[in-house]
């Protein structure tokens, strides 16, 4: 009998689908935005902006109101704020200063370290997915945005058109609606009797 020869054949490494490429390069390129991973691509957080993260029904609350945002998304039931980086770390003491403290809020942050599924670019092409599927920009970045994005204002400064909207207003703003909303859910359940 003859040896059976076993050939060996090599597959390339797996690549990031093409739209997902095209999703990568514009955030880089177009932003310059830090991505990560994938798929899907990832934003991180902390570097260029922070994420403030809040049920979908407060987020729309939210943009109904007055105060002013800079780009927002919305990845399913949530709704993403993006905010000026080194926010995150100020939320939990302006829920305490805004006398929130110690209230059940569905309102947190994302800063350093952290990372955001990364929303259909508005300029890419291609198939698109379903906003149940995928992160969609409901107010999307523009090139420079950074200098917009709610922020405390440094000392001797208040917000302003030329620093962007006030994190204060914008995190007192979402808190309130975050309580509104957990009230909301608890007064249409049905009542339990034993």
């Amino acid at each position: 009998m003859a040896a059976s020869t076993v050939s060996t054949v090599s597959l390339p490494t797996p690549r990031v689908a093409p739209v997902q490429e095209a999703y990568a390069s514009w955030y880089e390129r177009t932003l310059g935005w830090t991505v990560a991973g994938g798929p899907p691509v990832q934003l991180v957080t902390g570097i260029r902006f922070d994420v403030l993260e809040l049920p979908s029904e407060a987020g729309a609350a939210v943009l109904r109101g007055p105060v002013a945002t800079g780009p927002v998304a919305l990845m399913g039931r949530r709704m993403r704020f993006l905010v000026a980086p080194g926010s995150a770390e100020e939320l939990a003491g302006l829920l305490d200063w805004l006398e929130w403290g110690g209230v059940a809020l569905d309102l947190t942050a994302l800063g350093a370290g952290g990372r955001i599924t990364a929303p259909v670019p508005p300029d890419v092409r291609g198939p698109r997915q379903s906003p149940r599927e995928a992160a969609v920009w409901l107010r999307p970045p523009e090139p420079g945005c950074e200098a917009l994005l709610p922020c405390l204002p440094g000392p001797g400064q208040g917000a302003g058109p030329a620093r962007g909207p006030g994190l204060v207003r914008l995190v007192a703003a979402a808190a309130t609606e975050c309580h509104r909303a957990r009230l909301e859910r608890r007064t249409t359940q049905p009542l339990a009797f034993s």
